[in-house]
């Protein structure tokens, strides 16, 4: 079933690159351009991911398996992960999907990711993450919509039914979605809505679809490129995460090539490189020091109202506002 990763990547990346999907921009322009045009996508994604991959497990499709808790780790790595995609230039998913687009500086910046990603999971760095291993809090499940042993949830913390916590989160982010005055327009050939539907019909499938290979979680980024480094260093298999990053790529190159947006771009000035080499750096580190991306955690782990994702996905947040003032604000 490994062969479904590349199909669910296919899907994914053609709705990132139509929808010109990135939630680097998505953070970074809430501060610095006041544009929350992404954020309110990112809102309307989040709100109906948390009722459809709800349905699936109750409907015992899936188990929905929230990330564990870890506070070290998700503060410290979720903050340096922030600051490194807008160095970057892009998201762990942003970075992925412009690599199909023809765009060197992704190519560049996704190397650095998954090298580095791969040296603090399984190499140089990995005994960084074998201490922060110590600090890792999980809670047992009775709840058959969760799987035993999992990180806690809003829910599991209150003591609340998942589907009182889900109706409510969907509610507030309704509210920003369509209450919150839109800023701006982005230009792609997506409409903002329908790419927030899509994603939040894609999302459970793709979970379905990786738990079959024993793999029990949604959409990824981060743990794909360090399997692709793996095949290629280590001579391991491909796993269902592999396939899905080489369909993001593939799927964002055909929709790219379909729309006549496929270029080989590159910077104007060549020291951008080494600029999107330390961002990728950063993302990788603090992507896995921090137990995902913006994809496992801030797009995955949030529907489920894990409390690991949620402590990420804010300092994913004030990590990218930090750098983005650093580079962008303080010249206002």
């Amino acid at each position: 079933m490994v062969w479904t990763g590349l199909l669910i990547g296919v899907l994914f990346g053609v709705i990132l690159q139509r929808g010109r999907i990135c939630f680097n921009s998505a953070f970074r322009d809430v501060l610095i351009f006041k544009d929350n045009y992404l954020m309110r996508l990112a809102a309307l994604t989040l709100g109906l991911e948390s009722i459809t991959l709800l349905i699936f497990a109750q409907a015992g499709i899936i188990t929905l398996n929230p990330k564990p808790l870890n506070w070290i780790g998700n503060i410290i790595g979720g903050f340096i992960f922030g600051m490194g995609m807008v160095l970057a230039g892009g998201c762990a998913s942003g970075v992925t999907y412009r690599t199909g687009e023809g765009m060197t500086t992704a190519w560049f910046a996704a190397l650095a990711y998954a090298l580095t990603a791969h040296a603090t999971k399984k190499g140089l760095f990995s005994g960084w993450i074998k201490w922060l291993s110590n600090y890792t809090v999980t809670v047992s499940n009775t709840n058959p919509v969760y799987a035993p042993k999992t990180g806690p949830t809003i829910a599991t913390v209150l003591g609340i039914s998942p589907w009182i916590a889900s109706i409510i989160f969907l509610a507030l982010m309704l509210w920003y979605a369509f209450g919150v005055k839109n800023k701006s327009q982005r230009p792609s050939k997506l409409n903002w809505i329908a790419a927030s539907v899509l994603i939040a019909i894609l999302a459970p499938i793709a979970w379905w679809a990786s738990a079959s290979t024993g793999r029990n979680y949604g959409l990824g980024i981060t743990g794909g490129w360090i399997n692709l480094v793996s095949v290629y260093a280590n001579n391991a298999s491909l796993n269902w995460e592999g396939a899905e990053i080489l369909g993001i790529i593939i799927g964002a190159a055909i929709s790219a090539i379909a729309g006549k947006e496929f270029k080989l771009r590159m910077p104007k000035n060549p020291k951008t490189y080494a600029q999107v080499l330390l961002g990728g750096f950063l993302m990788g580190f603090g992507a896995v020091t921090a137990g995902g991306c913006n994809i496992g955690h801030f797009l995955t782990g949030v529907p489920t109202l894990a409390i690991s994702s949620i402590v990420a996905s804010i300092f994913f947040i004030l990590g990218n506002w930090t750098m983005a003032w650093f580079l962008f604000g303080r010249q206002k």
